[in-house]
């Protein structure tokens, strides 16, 4: 198949184009938010192509990924042609938990029947009011990057993009909570803004790429996973899979993700601490958690059911 898809989550395209399928990413000059073209960080193949609003007048495709709702408006101005039905066959990824009040979770295309909405995680989906829309869901899944766990360095490590301004979304007060009373080390773009805010028992580093981050991230004896609200973390779902024992908030679909033994979910940041403190004293319990989380990850989010189950829905809707 041919695929049109916008760059929004780079981590998640990354697996979405390890199909056999040919994918067009729209591109801009600017390579802002509605043309980034291919990742720079991740490891993209040859078969993801770069194409302007120009070329995409004239490209042939079979089904386009939508990701954000002004996507249907780009795409109609983009190509000339209609989506769903009477058009070009789409589907609309909802990678996000809805906001604001619960009366009006609504979603976007919830009045749309001929664009199904794609959710990644269970909880999103009974969550977000589908309307009409057809409602499905397909988990993540992450390459297999391989045992990585170290486990040397007397640090947890978390993974947030963004953490200021993403502050209790993402659960960054909750990290300066903990790293008062465990070391953490806190990876992601613009870390830099967080020096002057959180003065103790931080350390920051900026962006890296993707194979940089892996290697660094399987030092550390712990993950931590401070999110609040948000649907299920794909840096979570990769810190198993390298084998580290993980410390999670519980929220969104975390307790269905993290088995018991593969690491401790909980609502409580004291018990956060108090476990990764007896990890910390007891080195062989962290890799033995560890090692389950990761079984875990392969087994449940792994690439090849992944991309099974995207087969599956993108042939239904082609036909």
């Amino acid at each position: 198949m041919r695929i049109l898809a916008w760059h929004v989550h780079a981590a998640w395209m990354t697996s979405f184009v390890q199909g056999p399928h040919e994918y067009y990413v729209p591109v801009l000059p600017d390579r802002g938010p509605d043309g980034k073209g291919r990742a720079q960080t991740y490891q993209w193949p040859d078969s993801v192509r770069e194409l302007t609003p120009d070329q995409l007048q004239t490209a042939d495709f079979d089904v386009a990924v939508l990701q954000r709702p002004a996507e249907l408006e780009l795409f109609q101005r983009w190509t000339g042609r209609a989506l769903g039905r009477r058009g070009v066959p789409a589907v609309y990824v909802e990678h996000n938990t809805p906001r604001g009040d619960v009366a009006e979770w609504q979603h976007p295309l919830s009045a749309r029947a001929d664009i199904p909405v794609v959710h990644v995680t269970e909880f999103n989906r009974t969550m977000w009011d589908n309307g009409i829309a057809p409602a499905v869901v397909i988990e993540h899944g992450v390459p297999d990057y391989g045992y990585r766990y170290v486990g040397d360095r007397d640090s947890l490590v978390v993974s947030v993009n963004e953490p200021v301004r993403r502050w209790r979304v993402a659960g960054t007060d909750l990290v300066a909570t903990i790293a008062g009373q465990v070391p953490v080390s806190l990876y992601g773009m613009g870390t830099d803004q967080l020096a002057t805010r959180i003065t103790s028992g931080l350390d920051l580093v900026d962006d890296l790429t993707q194979g940089e981050l892996h290697e660094r991230m399987g030092r550390h004896f712990a993950y931590l996973h401070p999110y609040r609200w948000t649907s299920l973390g794909l840096s979570l779902i990769e810190a198993m899979t390298l084998g580290l024992p993980v410390l999670v908030v519980g929220a969104t679909a975390a307790y269905e993700a993290v088995p018991a033994g593969a690491g401790v979910v909980s609502a409580s940041p004291e018990r956060l601490v108090e476990t990764a403190r007896r990890w910390r004293a007891d080195p062989h319990e962290a890799r033995e958690t560890g090692l389950a989380a990761r079984a875990h990850a392969v087994r449940q989010f792994g690439l090849g059911r992944f991309l099974d189950d995207w087969d599956r829905l993108l042939k239904e809707i082609c036909r």
